[in-house]
């Protein structure tokens, strides 16, 4: 045991599990806490390591965040995401994406009669979101007091969680300004998936440093029902996760650089700068590896053992008492 701080119970005797490296080289591990069976990146990464991290180059160089074809190809999965929320929901509910990146999820909800609320910090995203028509955004985080308690319909939080300091007391914030019978849905990462388990320190969804912590489904159901509500769906298939996720962490493994395929389809210029021989042969490993990355993510999802997972939570009316 090592005395590092548990990123989701605070707890501070955590057994290191592997270690892991940035695109920029810095070096972390992860560690298990024995007290929640959270996994957290360890040394929490300072302040400066995160601005770098989060830098224009994460966001996207560009006008939008990918390059034009794989931006109309999630855009799809954007509006799927919408029709899926719209049906949980009464007609004109308010919605509040957390992470909410360019909008574009919560555009679809306006243009189906939703109110939508939005939060992303400062950034290209951010800027984005702003042009969106009808979109009521925050720039920064969510706090106790940004909405009344029981005045959302939906709270969502599409890989985003991950991501988060507070992630308890995010949780908690939540669980006050949901309304009874609302839902939170979060889609995140799964330390317990196959990729995960293969892969290890070269794992694409580990993304360090921005990635604080991880919860396998049954450590986050356990925290997210104990604070009031009740689990409706757990899904481990995502068409546009999963796969991918195969086939940069198999690059990663041999490559000399990590996440290099991803940051070319992002189109930026660290990537584009590079020997043609060097690009096009990301291009060409990421071709040969779609249709067994695609099978063997079918598989791990039916063995709920998929690289993310989406969870559907419904909050109790016993919440409020």
């Amino acid at each position: 045991m090592e005395r590092f701080t548990c990123g989701y119970c605070g707890a501070h005797e955590l057994q290191t599990l592997f270690a892991t490296q940035t695109r920029a080289g810095e070096n972390f591990q992860l560690a298990l806490c024995p007290n929640c069976q959270t996994q957290t990146l360890v040394p929490q990464p300072t302040d400066a390591q995160l601005a770098h991290a989060y830098d224009d180059s994460y966001y996207g160089e560009k006008e939008e965040k990918f390059g034009g074809w794989v931006e109309r190809v999630l855009d799809g999965f954007r509006n799927g995401r919408a029709r899926k929320i719209a049906r949980l929901l009464p007609s004109g509910g308010t919605v509040l994406d957390i992470g909410c990146g360019n909008g574009r999820f919560l555009q679809s909800l306006i243009q189906r009669g939703f109110i939508g609320h939005g939060i992303e910090l400062p950034g290209g995203s951010a800027d984005r979101a702003a042009r969106v028509p009808g979109l009521n955004l925050k720039v920064g985080s969510l706090a106790p007091d940004d909405f009344a308690p029981n005045s959302l319909n939906a709270v969502t939080l599409w890989h985003v969680y991950e991501h988060l300091r507070e992630p308890k007391r995010t949780l908690e914030i939540i669980s006050q300004i949901l309304k009874p019978g609302g839902f939170l849905v979060l889609s995140l990462p799964n330390i317990k998936s196959w990729q995960a388990q293969w892969f290890k320190g070269d794992w694409f969804h580990l993304d360090p440093p921005r990635h604080l912590f991880f919860q396998g489904p049954d450590c986050l159901q356990a925290h997210v029902t104990a604070l009031g509500f009740d689990c409706k769906e757990v899904n481990f298939f995502s068409l546009e996760q999963n796969p991918f996720g195969f086939q940069q962490s198999l690059i990663n493994r041999y490559a000399s650089e990590r996440d290099f395929l991803y940051e070319l389809l992002k189109g930026n210029q660290s990537a584009l700068a590079q020997p043609a021989i060097r690009r096009w042969f990301h291009r060409l490993l990421g071709l040969l590896t779609t249709a067994p990355a695609i099978a063997l993510s079918i598989l791990e999802a039916l063995a709920g053992r998929g690289g993310t997972m989406e969870l559907v939570f419904q909050k109790r009316p016993a919440a409020l008492e």
